[in-house]
């Protein structure tokens, strides 16, 4: 028994940190990433008797590491579906509350759209309202591409920008608290 303890050290001391770095770099979470190795240095451990002496454990724990980052992809990209799925049923639930609250927040965007400079609201509404692409709004004006990108990548952030604590506010007024905002 001490020689296995023994042995599942060695292996944890040796590659731990090594197997930890190359899992964060797939992962870009820390705390996911702890899950993610203990996962990997438990499964080898529960499956040592099956492993090929031949092939070189460093190989294998980065494999397995990988194989883990994979499968918890999988994971999370089917919950992220089913989450989505069912905030677009509630969304789209008929609602005399939600077809105000989206009414007056289409106002509101509609309104900081027209406040846009004369040349920005023009891009951004043949992108967005036309459908044109960049190429096509650029022949069309008589700009570059690029111009064209700049103009709506602008648009885009005074939008942002204008249009959030004006929804916060709807929300407030509407639901009596505030959301809080992402940044």
């Amino acid at each position: 028994m001490e020689g296995n303890r023994n042995a599942y050290n060695f292996l944890v001391e040796n590659y731990h940190d090594r197997i930890f770095s190359y899992a964060l770099s797939l992962t870009n979470n820390y705390a996911l990433t702890q899950d993610l190795i203990q996962n990997v240095f438990l499964k080898t451990w529960e499956h040592r008797d099956k492993l090929n002496p031949i092939y070189p454990i460093k190989s294998f724990l980065y494999k397995a590491a990988y194989n883990e980052f994979v499968n918890l992809y999988h994971k999370n990209l089917a919950i992220s579906k089913v989450e989505s799925k069912f905030i677009e049923a509630i969304d789209s639930m008929p609602s005399e509350e939600n077809e105000e609250i989206m009414e007056k927040k289409k106002a509101i965007v509609f309104k900081e759209i027209h406040k846009l400079q004369p040349k920005c609201r023009e891009v951004f509404l043949l992108s967005k309202t036309e459908g044109l692409t960049n190429p096509e709004i650029a022949t069309h004006l008589g700009i570059s591409i690029k111009a064209a990108e700049a103009q709506i990548t602008m648009a885009y952030s005074t939008l942002r920008k204008n249009c959030i604590a004006k929804l916060h506010t709807i929300v407030f007024l509407v639901f009596g608290y505030q959301l809080r905002s992402k940044g």
